[in-house]
């Protein structure tokens, strides 16, 4: 595919996605930045439905960036034993808790956010569009990387960040922040690994649809 052809007018034919997912929060439950960045994190190639069922206990043992720099290890471990990684994304929070110290030092710039043990391109994309912040960015996630290709925007790629710097490079900037939520809900609920295209909103700019 040429992307960087006569290429169509992406901010226009996605417009129906805009007008029904701007603003959406995101799927994860939770209340403030600090709560956002740890559940971003605990994620991590694990199911949203699955980090929402510990957030409740977690956040109340942990209600803040001081009580996780005060604990340790072993004692995280077993409270996100449920999670994917888990070893790995504790030693990640403990890290990050004694970096940071404080919620109000959590860094709202991309460049200070994936300095961050755990935290890549596409989790400082969902940071800033929850926190409400100029995107630096498009979010990547699995769905996007699924229906991305599917819809001929970009070219097929598991590389979230090659996905994320395909569309930057077709879509205008003034959309990025929310955009790439867009097609992940499309993702979830419409655009599954099974597509239900009759029910799609943009199905008439879609090449797997009109190739189909």
């Amino acid at each position: 595919m040429d992307l960087f052809g006569d290429s169509p007018n992406w901010k226009e034919n996605l417009e129906p996605l805009l007008a029904k997912y701007k603003g959406r929060k995101h799927p994860l439950d939770y209340k403030n930045t600090y709560q956002l960045l740890v559940i971003v994190i605990l994620s991590a190639q694990d199911s949203d439905a699955n980090i929402n069922s510990i957030a409740p206990t977690f956040f109340a043992k942990y209600p803040n960036m001081q009580s996780l720099a005060a604990t340790n290890l072993e004692e995280l471990f077993a409270d996100i034993s449920k999670v994917r990684n888990y070893r790995t994304k504790a030693e990640w929070l403990i890290e990050i808790a004694n970096t940071l110290k404080k919620d109000e030092n959590i860094p709202m710039k991309m460049k200070d956010l994936v300095v961050l043990k755990g935290i890549g391109r596409k989790s400082a994309n969902v940071i800033l569009r929850e926190s409400k912040k100029p995107a630096e960015g498009i979010i990547a996630d699995l769905h996007v990387i699924r229906v991305a290709p599917r819809i001929g925007l970009t070219n097929e790629s598991k590389d979230g960040n090659k996905v994320e710097k395909e569309l930057m490079q077709i879509l205008p900037k003034d959309i990025w922040g929310e955009i790439g939520m867009a097609i992940s809900f499309l993702g979830r609920e419409i655009c599954r690994p099974k597509p239900k295209c009759n029910e799609c909103l943009i199905n008439s700019h879609c090449n797997y649809y009109l190739s189909s």
